[in-house]
């Protein structure tokens, strides 16, 4: 089965949402937030504490407590903006996925990855994100359904990627 495409910017996006969900980043999304909320705290407990507040500490606990915040939405699109120039780069995409793993060909690079390397996946509305095998899930890939020929060979890759690796 192959696939033809060119990646963009939003399958970037997807992907590494998907990498931050399952990955080992996966801690990010409850440790900004809470980092956010401690934050927030402690110019709580600044401002209402005996003897007033200072300007600089009070202004600084802010500007991180904002930076927490801020962070998480938009690390996906941050992660994008870095990755993609390489990505584009290589212009169309070529992926063949067999029983032994996916192959990808690129103007400039051929990269295979069996089955072993990529042990997970997770469907998206658009594409498959494949995740390797690794703990951390550190290596991710993306099939982006775009590139397949038809409808019908959406369910035939899914198909491949359930008989050889683990669906999250």
């Amino acid at each position: 089965m192959e696939l033809v495409y060119t990646p963009t910017r939003e399958d970037l996006v997807d992907a590494v949402r998907v990498q931050l969900r399952y990955g080992s980043f996966r801690r990010l999304r409850w440790v900004l937030p809470l980092a956010a909320c401690l934050a927030f705290g402690v110019v709580a407990l600044m401002l209402t504490g005996p003897g007033g507040a200072e300007t600089g500490p009070v202004a600084l606990m802010v500007s991180l407590g904002l930076f927490a915040a801020v962070l998480r939405p938009l690390m996906p699109r941050l992660a994008a903006r870095v990755t993609y120039p390489m990505i584009e780069r290589q212009g169309e995409h070529r992926a063949s996925v067999g029983e032994e793993g996916v192959r990808w060909v690129t103007r400039d690079s051929e990269v295979t990855g069996r089955w072993q390397l990529m042990a997970r996946y997770v469907e998206t509305p658009t594409q498959f994100v494949l995740l390797s095998a690794d703990k951390g899930a550190a290596g991710v890939a993306a099939l982006p359904k775009r590139g397949l020929a038809g409808p019908a060979d959406v369910d035939r890759l899914r198909a491949v990627l359930d008989r050889n690796i683990a669906r999250m």
